[in-house]
């Protein structure tokens, strides 16, 4: 939420500019950041840092040095730790700080356990080290460099462009001594660090626009080069709207880490937006490795590549020369402060990684069914019965519907934890109201507080001292949606548990467990701030400043949710969480959103990358603003951004507070018609998205996934990113672009067949097709040959009603013959199948003309109703002469069924067992 509203029109001349678009010159560019800078002229010349290898020490799997600047003499520490399952953690301070430096809390799962080295080669030049795998890490002293092996192969290397710069914390010079008036000499200057170091413009203050960056502790940005070798490709460090393929920013500004509230984003360029997460991983057709920058300053990264920077006529004469250069993907980290702390994960698979990331920074716990269906969201709806009107609309119209939202309106004068008197006098029963349809409620909730002493919440947090402090010590004032406001210092666990309380349900009133929370504007976003966000030199719990911990602080905010979430179910219920900032580890508390969009066909086309890169970095539980956040969609637009939406893994609707109304009906009768068929295309699948969060939970695997997952060695797919997987056995190709009458879509896997389930129509892996037949209702998916899904057909208001719906088994044979598939469920929205082991987890196969169901937690005590209706197998060459089922109980019986022998397809009708019971269906 951006325009000018309310109470806020004062500060109309500081953001009215930005009501058509993004204003650029609200937000820095390199050239107008000090540290960046230095960061990114810096010219090393001669190696500056030499490992002292005298120092080293090698204890099971912790190595530790100490390095040298051997242009100023200051002395650093090298921790080099390896750790079980393949990572390694890098790690680079000052011995010997003048204060401690911000070092990243709360994000690095407890426990991580190390693995002892084993030492192939130590002298005082160079040390060899290899893990179980036969994995190496190579260490040289002078230059100090790091080189990290697959076997044989060279991945990756820290510091071999000797970029290495971290700026140590000193005292600030003092100029020359002045005479005094009176003839005495002044006092002697406090002792200054021994340095060389030349003093550069804003290193000691900064100056940007209006607003002066005080930089008391001076000049303590760190820096290093990352190179990977044989690498062409580099994905992550969210949020941009881009590419999912990164781009090289030869030329171009770096991407920049910095959450920041932005109005109406550009596209295509690596510009701040709501979240940052410092993840990169690199892909080739033998491995894939990732990367955490564990820095929660605000951050730059350039991303150089010997291939994709060179000239045409490069590239032409490579291409006469026979040229076997070696790709490399150059990349160049550097934050504003804090310590270089790195983890690299090192595969060698996309799926070992993502197992190794989630093991580091946790996975995305399995979500509340309800949440991953369809949410109606708008700022904002008006009162109690513009809320019942939409209720009622969804059922007039038949289109399924979870979750309805309020917008910041729905509160009294912007003061959450409450509701406004005369629009919402009567919020529990309107609770009531949405439950008894199956449906629930998120309010919005933000982390700026009212500055009001008649607030009970702004006079609690005031009276503690929990608020965000400027530099000079008094509670930090800025200007939000309530006017002046203040901000909960939410990296203090103690605020943490006191923001909790508030979700309590006799300290909300009003909210029910059906009720759950939106935290919106928490990169945290300060309307008269610089960059519309905190300054600097905010001061937050133990002395540490606002840059240090600037991209951690909305996460601090969602955790504190959780936990109040956690604590008014008494641990009984998952909490549904949405948030706008993110950082590594977030998705352990909420689902994200890419921010405040536009109505526009671009914005539609960009969520597809987005929702990836949030994806492989550990955010998987994203999607976009249905629609577009800002001005007006049409009908088709309108249309085709529900049927690609329906295949993320968060589906919302939202709309600004001035644009027109548009809930599905708006639109006309067709409109309408195919916009419940691409909710119901949601809820249909809905128990096969819930499979996958929960594998999603245990592995760490996304719903929603690049085509090079699943097929990692077809590199013409690396940088398609108009098409994705939804897990392993489905391929979608949304229609982005306006007025499409034809489509072309290439089908990976040389030796797999696509199904199009629908159009009864098969398609060879490895080919391409343009498909001329395109309608407003087509939408492209494609079953993968060798899987099983599960679907739900048929039509409910929500969720909640479809507990005991029966089953429809899809099956798409490969060439072989065979295919499997998972299913798992269970309540839906209590933590029983991790505390009670109430769940069902089944595995269906079909081979040698038999499919069999098997529990794959035989322990388990869920009951279910739900049976299975129908299977339709296709693929099928021959009609069988009888279709035999046989039940746990040995008991068999004969089955209707029916065979199209032009399409291949064999419908059974009827099996009429319980999905969670063991049987088995024999084509004779």
């Amino acid at each position: 939420m951006r325009l000018l509203h309310g109470t806020l029109l004062v500060l109309s001349s500081l953001i009215i500019s930005q009501i058509e678009s993004v204003d650029r010159n609200n937000f820095k560019s390199c050239a107008q950041s000090g540290f960046c800078k230095r960061q990114r002229d810096h010219n090393p010349g001669e190696p500056s840092y030499k490992a002292d290898f005298a120092t080293l020490s090698i204890e099971n799997g912790h190595l530790s040095c100490q390095v040298l600047n051997l242009k100023n003499s200051v002395l650093f520490q090298l921790d080099l730790y390896l750790l079980k399952d393949n990572r390694l953690r890098f790690r680079f301070n000052e011995l010997n700080p003048l204060k401690k430096r911000y070092e990243v809390e709360g994000v690095i799962v407890d426990g991580l356990e190390e693995e002892k080295f084993v030492v192939v080669r130590k002298d005082s030049e160079i040390v060899e080290l290899k893990n179980s795998l036969n994995n190496k890490v190579v260490l040289y002293s002078n230059p100090l460099k790091a080189e990290f092996y697959i076997g044989d192969y060279l991945i990756a290397s820290f510091n071999s462009k000797n970029l290495l710069k971290f700026e140590h914390l000193r005292y600030k010079p003092v100029p020359p001594e002045q005479p005094q008036e009176n003839g005495e000499a002044q006092a002697e200057p406090p002792a200054q660090n021994e340095t060389s170091d030349p003093e550069e413009p804003d290193m000691w203050e900064e100056t940007y626009k209006s607003h002066t960056d005080s930089k008391p502790n001076g000049p303590q940005s760190v820096g290093m080069d990352i190179s990977f070798h044989d690498f062409e490709h580099v994905f992550g460090i969210p949020q941009h709207a881009d590419k999912f393929a990164l781009r090289s920013t030869a030329g171009t500004d770096p991407y920049r880490l910095y959450n920041l509230d932005v109005f109406e984003y550009e596209l295509n360029n690596g510009m701040a937006l709501y979240g940052s997460i410092p993840y990169m991983l690199a892909h080739n057709k033998k491995f894939t490795i990732g990367l955490l920058w564990l820095n929660a300053a605000e951050t730059w990264i350039d991303v150089k590549s010997n291939k994709a920077d060179k000239s045409i006529f490069s590239k032409v004469a490579d291409f006469i020369s026979k040229s076997n250069e070696i790709p490399q993907i150059d990349t160049h980290w550097f934050s504003e402060s804090g310590i270089i702390d790195i983890y690299l994960m090192l595969g060698p698979k996309a799926t070992d990684v993502f197992r190794q990331y989630g093991e580091l920074t946790g996975n995305t716990p399995l979500p509340p069914l309800f949440s991953i269906a369809y949410h109606q969201c708008r700022w904002n709806y008006n009162d109690e019965d513009d809320v019942k009107n939409v209720n009622a609309g969804f059922e007039d119209h038949q289109i399924p519907m979870d979750v309805l939202w309020l917008d910041i309106e729905h509160t009294n004068d912007k003061r959450y934890f409450t509701w406004d008197p005369v629009k919402f006098p009567t919020p529990d029963q309107m609770m009531e109201h949405l439950s008894n349809y199956g449906r629930k409620l998120v309010t919005i909730v933000d982390p700026h507080i009212k500055s009001d002493s008649n607030y009970h919440v702004y006079s609690e947090a005031k009276e503690k001292g929990y608020f965000v402090k400027d530099k000079n010590g008094n509670d930090l004032d800025g200007w939000c949606w309530p006017g002046s406001s203040a901000w909960p210092d939410f990296l203090n666990e103690e605020v943490k548990s006191w923001w909790s309380t508030k979700f309590l349900l006799e300290n909300y009133k009003g909210t029910t467990l059906d009720t759950y929370t939106w935290n919106d504007m928490n990169e945290p976003s300060m309307f008269n701030g610089p960059e519309i966000t905190f300054p600097k030199d905010a001061v937050h719990l133990n002395g540490f400043e606002h840059r240090d911990v600037h991209n951690i602080y909305g996460q601090n905010q969602v955790k504190a949710t959780f936990l109040g979430h956690m604590a008014r179910s008494n641990g009984q219920r998952r909490p549904f969480i949405l948030t706008r900032s993110t950082f590594a580890g977030s998705q352990r508390y909420g689902a994200v959103w890419t921010g405040d969009n536009t109505a526009e066909w671009e914005h539609l086309q960009i969520s597809i990358p987005m929702c990836l890169t949030f994806s492989v970095t550990g955010m998987s539980f994203c999607g976009a603003d249905v629609g577009g956040f800002f001005k007006n969609p049409d009908s088709e637009l309108m249309i085709r951004w529900y049927q690609a939406a329906a295949y993320q893994p968060f589906f919302r609707s939202h709309a600004h507070i001035d644009t027109k109304r548009r809930e599905p009906w708006i639109f006309g009768d067709e409109a309408v018609n195919l916009i419940r068929d691409a909710v119901h295309s949601r809820y249909s699948l809905i128990y096969y998205w819930y499979t996958l969060f929960y594998l999603n939970e245990k592995n760490g695997k996304p719903p929603m996934l690049p085509i090079w997952v699943e097929f990692p060695e077809e590199s013409e797919f690396y940088d398609v990113d108009d098409q994705h997987m939804v897990g392993s056995a489905i391929m979608v190709k949304p229609i982005t672009t306006k007025g499409a009458t034809s489509i072309d879509i290439k089908f990976p896997g040389k030796d797999e067949i696509w199904y199009d389930v629908k159009a009864l129509r098969t398609f060879q892996g490895g080919s391409s097709t343009t498909f001329t037949d395109i309608t407003l209702a087509t939408v492209p998916v494609f079953h993968r040959g060798g899987s099983i899904v599960p679907y739900k057909f048929r039509l409910r208001r929500s969720t909640t009603q479809m507990a005991d719906d029966p089953f429809t088994l899809i099956i798409c044979l490969n060439k072989q013959g065979s295919a499997s598939g998972l299913l798992y469920f269970d309540d839906g929205l209590s933590f029983n199948y991790n505390n009670s082991n109430e769940f069902v987890f089944r595995e269906f196969n079909f081979s040698g003309n038999k499919l069999v169901s098997k529990n794959l937690e035989p322990n388990s005590l869920f009951k279910t109703f739900a049976w299975l209706e129908r299977v339709i197998i296709y693929g099928i060459n021959n009609e069988p002469k009888k279709v035999t089922i046989e039940d746990s109980n040995s008991k068999s019986s004969q089955l209707q069924f029916s065979f199209d022998s032009k399409s291949k397809v064999l419908l059974i009708r009827k099996p009429d067992v319980n999905i969670n019971s063991d049987w088995s269906i024999l084509l004779d």
